[in-house]
């Protein structure tokens, strides 16, 4: 039995015990972070240098790129460098750090999330007062709104969290410090504050869920009345990414904290953290660039002048020598 005055580190979960495996997993994971870096890095730079993407979605969809880079820089790093050292340790305060950044940044997505739907709904449903209800400075209040939100909340939940006495040890049955696998070394029945804190957390994300489903049955039929096809596909290209982005975040978050017990297993917990924590932003910027022909075509614009910036530079010092 310990005391949570005498933790020092945490024991996360090792991916597997063999040295062949932690490699493997090492160079998974390696991927899939470049993966997450070269694509949100892309979206990221191509809104902030593309004046004719200088709008509202694309504002909400670079803060959601910021947001993406962090929540996996969160958690994805230091589980790579556990299985290249063939380790499991986190430092308390690198484990209170490493769970008060992803709770900011996962909160503060889905808070963006939900703004975003707000914009899509604005932009289809209304579109005469698009210029008026998202303004520059509206939307600059609307994406502080939910990054302070997801602040606060890290803020709180960190703070509860490791202000419990812990005795059942020092072992965590995840790759990265969460809220619950704490809770299960807590020996006190303040754990009650947390759980609390999660109820109230829960119907928050439960209020922006049914926010993001009436915006788009709204969306929906007022695309259903476009009499014009192409009208129509380009409003369905602007919201079914955004679509698919709440459905993946959504589905994999609730299927891990309300799976029954019964299907509660260390290898299963396992599988379905990383589809919440580490695919989803791995894989939006491939979700809106399939779909955004704009995107698109600012993102091989960039593309192509930095070639020929390349070339021209390339062709220039070979002259002066």
């Amino acid at each position: 039995m310990t005391n949570s005055s005498s933790i020092t580190q945490f024991l996360l979960l090792a991916f597997a015990d063999r040295r062949e495996l932690q490699l493997l997993h090492f160079w998974l994971f390696l991927g899939i972070y470049l993966a997450a870096l070269l694509g949100n890095g892309l979206i990221i730079t191509t809104i902030a240098c593309d004046h004719h993407l200088h709008t509202p979605m694309y504002f909400f969809l670079l803060n959601l790129s910021l947001l993406d880079l962090g929540s996996i820089s969160t958690t994805v790093p230091k589980s790579m460098a556990n299985s290249l050292w063939d380790t499991n340790a986190i430092s308390y305060l690198g484990c209170a750090a490493q769970l008060f950044l992803f709770v900011f940044f996962i909160s503060a997505e889905y808070f963006l999330l939900t703004v975003m739907a707000y914009d899509r709904y604005v932009a289809i449903c209304k579109p005469l007062h698009y210029g008026t209800l998202l303004g520059s400075r509206a939307c600059v209040h609307m994406a502080a709104a939910a990054w302070g939100t997801g602040f606060l909340t890290a803020i709180l939940h960190t703070a509860n969290t490791f202000s419990l006495p812990l005795c059942q040890g020092n072992v965590l049955d995840q790759f990265f410090c969460e809220i619950p696998h704490i809770l299960k070394l807590s020996c006190s029945h303040s754990y009650l504050r947390e759980l609390g804190l999660l109820v109230v957390g829960g119907s928050l994300g439960f209020g922006c869920s049914v926010f993001i489903v009436v915006s788009y049955v709204q969306i929906f039929r007022a695309v259903l009345r476009i009499p014009s096809e192409q009208g129509r596909h380009k409003a369905f290209s602007t919201c079914l990414p955004h679509l698919a982005v709440v459905l993946v975040f959504l589905s994999t978050a609730m299927f891990t904290h309300l799976k029954p017990l019964s299907m509660s297993s260390p290898s299963l917990d396992l599988v379905v953290s990383i589809l919440y924590s580490v695919v989803p932003p791995a894989v939006n910027p491939l979700i809106y660039s399939m779909r955004n022909q704009e995107l698109k075509d600012a993102l091989m614009k960039m593309i192509t002048g930095s070639i020929s910036e390349a070339i021209k530079g390339l062709f220039s010092s070979a002259q002066c020598s």
